[in-house]
């Protein structure tokens, strides 16, 4: 029975995974392919949960009886936006207004809390026309596989909380509940990338963004739709 396992360096809110590294754990798409995986539950760290193989195609999550989400091969139409350069998302980061005020400051990818070679440290702010979010990225060698290359659940994390800035840039609690990615390039150790993300509709609690990341020279390698999720607000005292 094949299993996956988040080790703890890769969490979101505490205790539980980052939602784009978990579901780029899970979806396992071939190269140029796009997968949507659904969360119904936090994912737990450091805990061997069971990949259940569906016969349609898709891929199930389970723990102890519960299902936690669902990958399922998808298509994604998705108009990418042009992307800043390197140094211009630079001066986009600098506008990222979440610092010292984030629900999760210990995100693998957008958290403040973490260093330098700990966290991803992606903190996207407003470009300077204020059409999108930008950020820049260069991963270091502790996130390399044996070719020197960034692993592709890797890349899904770095599409994933830009899309949450996208949608608001006040620090308030939002959940992933859904994202379509596809994977159509490499980057390596040490290579200057741009990460952007931008809304594209709100209904209510839910937000739909969109986010991509670009190679040094320019091209897209990564791009992903994203449901994020605000949580209803506790009932009053009786």
């Amino acid at each position: 029975m094949a299993t996956l396992r988040i080790e703890p360096r890769f969490c979101g809110p505490p205790g539980t995974a980052n939602g784009g590294y978990f579901a780029g754990s899970l979806a396992a798409a071939a190269n140029g392919q796009a997968c949507s995986v659904r969360l119904h539950a936090p994912i737990p760290l450091a805990t061997e949960l069971e990949i259940v193989e569906m016969p349609e195609g898709s891929r199930q999550l389970m723990h102890a009886g519960q299902l936690l989400a669902r990958a399922t091969p998808a298509a994604l139409e998705l108009a990418v936006p042009a992307a800043p350069d390197f140094t211009a998302a630079g001066r986009a980061s600098r506008r990222f207004g979440a610092f010292g005020r984030l629900a999760f400051p210990g995100c693998f990818v957008c958290g403040d809390a973490r260093g330098e070679r700990d966290g991803l440290r992606i903190f996207a702010g407003a470009t300077d026309d204020g059409a999108l979010v930008a950020a820049p990225w260069v991963p270091d060698d502790t996130l390399a596989d044996g070719r020197g290359r960034i692993p592709r659940a890797l890349l899904w994390a770095a599409i994933d909380c830009p899309g949450y800035f996208a949608a608001r840039d006040d620090g308030a609690p939002m959940l992933l509940g859904e994202i379509t990615a596809r994977v159509d390039g490499e980057i390596g150790v040490g290579e200057p990338c741009v990460v952007i993300g931008w809304r594209e509709r709100v209904d209510g609690r839910k937000f739909r963004v969109g986010t991509a990341l670009f190679n040094a020279d320019g091209a897209l390698c990564a791009r992903a739709r994203a449901l994020w999720i605000e949580p209803r607000p506790p009932p009053p005292p009786a």
